[in-house]
């Protein structure tokens, strides 16, 4: 396998670790803070709300696959 090949992949994976880090960091914190404005303590997420997440978080990752295909 090519040095150079290796090296785009791993900037790739490692950029992606961070970003995803760094918008799990962010949800997390308005979330908080949210819930902390409102004065209920800790936030109540139901779980028909998470489920709705989960289902988007699903079709970004999709999308975002999709953008390698030539297609």
């Amino acid at each position: 396998m090519p040095e150079s090949n290796i090296n785009w992949k791993t900037k790739t994976i490692i950029s992606s670790t961070v970003l995803g880090a760094a918008s799990g960091l962010i949800a997390g914190y308005l979330l908080s803070r949210a819930a902390e404005e409102r004065g209920d303590g800790p936030p109540k997420v139901k779980t028909s709300d998470a489920l709705r997440l989960a289902v988007g978080i699903i079709g970004l990752v999709r999308g975002i696959a999709a953008l390698g295909n030539p297609d």
